[in-house]
């Protein structure tokens, strides 16, 4: 059973701990709202079983999936691409969408190495209307992993948080967009400015330091989320996404956001170490532009998947990440067909942490 705690998980010593750090599992839900890929849904199983593929090598992968019979369906096509199955497991609920990043829990960890679920409320990015079955995710997970589960609540109310707003180091820093937690346009909690969020932040995933760049990039639904953006890859270096093209609409966005990095400091007064990756060639489909972005990419147990667009940019993507992630296989998943959706692999994807003190 969960367990409902109402004290705040950072006053009871918890933390969010970074991608990086070792997983159990990863969480994924299985595609099946089609109107998210019009025209091109076909593809996108097949996508996903090449990403379980790659990740039940080195983890866990924990599926949400409606039915029976669905169950069924994705079993049969993972063991037709190879995937482990012996590391896949099911979850029976019915979500509204895939994108399990902003609505799956952000788990926190404490120095004794238990694990817990922050449940914070999804609201479809104060944008879409179909999201109430996705909000319930949190409480089914917990329910199943009989894990601690806290809910923040703010003035009475409880506060929406995506997890794709948000990047950690684990150390303490965070990275966020103004336009995504303090714009007035999908607005998330509104009436809440910049530091009732960061003691929002500091309260309940242990936080000690937010750092704010200003806005996402061209396509984004989502009004600025950072995993488009920048990415801490250790606990001082971030990747930042840039674009050479000055007549591209990213052009003066990530510009700003760039020179915004290079002036931040870590919580002990030390500059961060940015690293430029590049932006692929805009990605069109049926006039509408795509938020495609390397930045997207998902760190897991001695791998990481990068979204790749069959440009030349993916080279170099992929060996700027290969140098800093040695100890990992760095490997490319087409997303030209996903990144329709409006989101790739680090959208659909939602690290559970491993339980276990620290040696």
């Amino acid at each position: 059973m969960a367990r409902l705690n109402q004290r705040t998980p950072a006053a009871l010593g918890y933390r969010m701990p970074a991608e990086w750090e070792l997983h159990e599992a990863t969480w994924i839900a299985w595609p099946h709202e089609r109107s998210d890929w019009p025209g091109k849904f076909a593809p996108v199983p097949w996508i996903y079983c090449d990403i379980v593929r790659h990740l039940a090598r080195f983890e866990k992968v924990r599926i949400l999936i409606a039915s029976e019979k669905a169950e069924w369906q994705a079993s049969r096509m993972l063991e037709r691409s190879g995937a482990n199955l012996d590391a896949v497991e099911f979850l029976r609920f019915e979500t509204d969408r895939s994108w399990c990043r902003d609505y799956c829990p952000i788990f926190v960890k404490n120095r004794a190495g238990d694990v817990a679920i922050t449940d914070w409320r999804f609201n479809g990015w104060a944008k879409y209307d179909n999201w109430t079955r996705d909000d319930q995710a949190p409480e089914a997970i917990a329910e199943k992993l009989g894990m601690t589960l806290f809910q923040p609540v703010s003035k009475g109310r409880r506060v929406v948080l995506e997890g794709g707003s948000i990047d950690v180091n684990g150390a303490g820093l965070l990275l966020t967009t103004e336009e995504c937690l303090l714009s007035e346009v999908q607005s998330r909690n509104p009436g809440t400015g910049r530091a009732g969020m960061e003691r929002i932040l500091t309260a309940h995933l242990g936080i000690r330091k937010v750092l704010w760049l200003k806005n996402g990039i061209a396509g984004d639904d989502t009004h600025g989320h950072v995993d488009d953006l920048a990415r801490f890859v250790n606990p001082t270096t971030v990747v930042a996404v840039s674009e050479n093209n000055r007549e591209d609409a990213n052009y003066a966005n990530l510009r700003e956001n760039l020179e915004l990095l290079r002036g931040m400091k870590d919580e002990e007064g030390r500059p961060l170490k940015i690293i430029k990756l590049p932006m692929p060639a805009p990605v069109w489909f049926d006039g509408q532009r795509l938020p495609a972005s390397y930045a997207n990419f998902y760190i897991a147990n001695g791998i990481v998947l990068v979204p790749v667009f069959n440009d030349p940019n993916d080279r170099i993507a992929l060996n700027t990440l290969a140098r800093l992630f040695p100890d990992r296989e760095v490997t490319g998943i087409y997303s030209r067909d996903l990144v329709l959706g409006l989101g790739t692999l680090h959208c659909l994807t939602q690290q559970q942490p491993a339980a276990g003190a620290l040696l």
